[in-house]
């Protein structure tokens, strides 16, 4: 089984939860799963960005990007946050191996237009032959959320957004995201436990959910609609479960499915 797990938030600020998403990305590839995971790094790059007297903005849960805060994002995603990630893998038991979606041509970008927000890029195209490379050797890849355009021009990725690409890409059985949070919270702030994609356009039309939510359950959807087969957003601080969650029920998090 293929499986994709997108880490952000609380999992890569927190060292101790930084240790559990990874000793669990690990448990799931002794199953001889192929594991690929996906990463963003919002909240380092608001503080470097901060030390350098630019603040950052952001519109429906993507950050507006120009020239220097794209630079920037490159060097702390796919540097300091991947590294980082790379290193908790591989000290949990599994050789990872780092690459932007840039790397090989991995992953193609277009500008997003609407609205404009800079140097924030749309996945259009993928090319899973390296990741595929590195599971073939029993490794993980890391995947930043950064990707080329047509012009060679890096763009800024939602990492939510990269995540389902990367999933679709691969053809993979289950994409998982590891959040913050405990999972979709409908009007009177409980968590759902299992959301439909015509639930997802009501709550969206009726402001229920708002911000970094919206990015994401729009890759829910992206993923669902094109072949994945299981899409769950599992707290990060219940990650120790992740490796039984396509074998057993489990509580935690939204499991998100077509109907």
């Amino acid at each position: 089984m293929k499986v994709v797990v997108k880490i952000g938030g609380a999992a890569l600020e927190n060292q101790d939860t930084l240790r559990s998403c990874s000793r669990a990305v690990v448990e799931l590839t002794q199953g001889g799963h192929q594991v690929a995971v996906v990463h963003g790094g919002g909240g380092a790059l608001t503080r470097t960005l901060e030390k350098m007297g630019k603040q950052s903005e952001f519109v429906n849960g993507l950050r507006i990007t120009d020239a220097e805060t794209r630079d920037m994002a490159l060097m702390v995603l796919s540097g300091l946050v991947n590294k980082k990630l790379v290193a908790a893998i591989g000290a949990a038991g599994k050789p990872a191996i780092g690459l932007s979606g840039g790397d090989g041509g991995s992953f193609r970008a277009r500008k997003k237009e609407e609205p404009d927000l800079g140097f924030v890029g749309e996945v259009v195209a993928s090319d899973p032959r390296w990741i595929e490379a590195i599971w073939n050797q029993g490794g993980i890849p890391v995947v930043a959320s950064l990707a080329v355009g047509a012009t060679g021009e890096y763009y800024n990725i939602n990492a939510d957004q990269m995540a389902a690409a990367c999933a679709v890409a691969c053809r993979a059985s289950a994409l998982i995201f590891l959040t913050d949070v405990p999972g979709v919270k409908d009007a009177d702030g409980s968590v759902i436990r299992w959301l439909s994609l015509p639930m997802i356009s009501q709550m969206v039309a009726a402001s229920v959910v708002s911000g970094g939510m919206l990015p994401k359950l729009e890759a829910c959807k992206h993923a669902l609609n094109r072949g994945v087969g299981r899409v769950r957003i599992f707290p990060a601080s219940e990650a120790s479960a992740l490796a039984q969650f396509y074998f057993e029920k489990s509580a935690a998090g939204t499991e998100v499915r077509v109907a």
